[in-house]
């Protein structure tokens, strides 16, 4: 039996058996980038989480009753202003050990202008990046990414083989 301590906008506290804590949260989506000159599209942004600024693939929250598609389409307008072809590559649990959390992520071919409105507390940098060089720096500590990140840098670089 689950009973809830709190229930939030995205995440809701649970106990379930008076026992395990859980965290009930909405799922995600992430979306890997890539250009052959220009390498991959990140996105830096502060996180209040981790008391820093991170660098992610685009990616964002699923609402209620949208498709995981749909919400890549979104957020990718939302953040970088591009739309695209789709393709699921993967998804995997953030931490199932206490959470719910899922994550879609998809890569974006043929990337084209399409209009966003960005999120008004999100203060994102576009930026374009080398994904071998970002992997270096997430793997020599001097690079903070998410998992999502990690995952779509593993697709970028063609290490997820």
């Amino acid at each position: 039996m689950r009973r809830y301590v709190y229930q939030g906008k995205i995440l809701s506290l649970a106990i379930e058996d008076e026992h395990w804590e859980i965290v009930e949260h909405k799922d995600a989506v992430a979306l890997l980038v890539q250009d052959p000159e220009r390498g991959v599209l990140f996105v830096r942004q502060y996180r209040p989480a981790v008391g820093g600024r991170t660098l992610e693939i685009p990616a964002g929250l699923i609402e209620p009753g949208e498709r995981p598609e749909s919400a890549a389409a979104r957020e990718l307008a939302e953040e970088a202003q591009l739309g695209g072809r789709l393709e699921r590559l993967a998804e995997f649990y953030v931490s199932p050990g206490f959470t719910d959390e899922k994550t879609y992520l998809f890569r974006v071919h043929d990337p084209r202008p399409a209009a966003g409105t960005p999120d008004a507390d999100e203060e994102l940098e576009v930026v374009w990046l080398d994904p071998d060089d970002v992997l270096a720096g997430v793997c020599a500590g001097s690079v903070q990414v998410s998992a999502a990140t990690l995952i779509g840098l593993l697709y970028a670089t063609g290490a997820e083989r």
